[in-house]
């Protein structure tokens, strides 16, 4: 199976050397790869950043949002997996073993997720989010359990199967531009298979947002967006601060 690489960025220069540096690493030791970083209205050097690895391809959306990008890099894609990280991230030596045994192992399987790991962030604070992810995991089963709807998928650390995404209609463009993007994907995904979300399919990434909004706040917002992508099919917060 061929695996695609997405990764938006928008004014991501600091970041994104180190994200393909990490990308690059792993996939020396697959033969079937393909790195996409979309452009999204970038007025930095990151798109002359990315270029300057070999092999990466840069694709331009000049319309500014997270899933508008997503939608992008899904289009200009050709492997049968995606794999949607963001450009602050730096992949595990083994997140991409994991991949090809999660989804050769289960043909049923559409999409697969885990939990974010901050790299930049002290050990407490790294805690308090793995019982976050633990909370938020129980709460989506007994929700599922009764509802049958939806399923968990973390923004940032997630692989969709093409053909299921393609019978989902691709990313939601209309009604999703930042919050709410895990939650619609996982809402509409759940339709045509099964989402799998391992704890052990981390993924190390930037706690900058984390940092800047503090746990509470954050952790708030995105559960209140959550639900409301799951009644409403939109997220209740619509303005989103870019924070580089």
């Amino acid at each position: 199976m061929k695996l695609s690489f997405v990764i938006p960025a928008y004014n991501e220069e600091k970041y994104i050397r180190k994200c393909l540096e990490s990308v690059v690493k792993q996939t020396s030791k697959w033969s079937d790869i393909e790195i996409i970083v979309v452009n999204n209205a970038s007025s930095d050097k990151t798109k002359e950043i990315a270029l300057s690895f070999t092999g990466v391809k840069v694709v331009d959306e000049p319309k500014k949002g997270l899933v508008r990008a997503r939608q992008a890099g899904y289009k200009a894609s050709t492997g049968e997996l995606i794999a949607n990280i963001d450009a602050d991230a730096e992949v595990p030596d083994d997140w991409i073993k994991k991949i090809y045994d999660k989804f050769s192992a289960d043909k049923n399987i559409v999409a697969l997720s885990g939990p974010y790991i901050f790299y930049d962030l002290p050990p407490l604070i790294n805690f308090s989010t793995k019982i976050f992810y633990g909370l938020g995991y129980v709460i989506h089963r007994a929700i599922h359990f009764i509802f049958r709807k939806g399923g968990m998928i973390q923004g940032g650390n997630f692989v969709l199967r093409r053909d299921a995404l393609d019978k989902a209609g691709g990313f939601n463009v209309d009604e999703i531009e930042f919050y709410g993007e895990d939650t619609d994907i996982a809402l509409r995904m759940q339709k045509v298979g099964k989402i799998l979300f391992s704890f052990d399919f981390k993924m190390y990434t930037s706690g900058r947002r984390l940092s800047k909004e503090g746990v509470l706040t954050m952790g708030l917002r995105y559960a209140i967006n959550h639900f409301w992508t799951l009644v409403f099919k939109k997220p209740y917060t619509k303005d989103y601060i870019d924070i580089r």
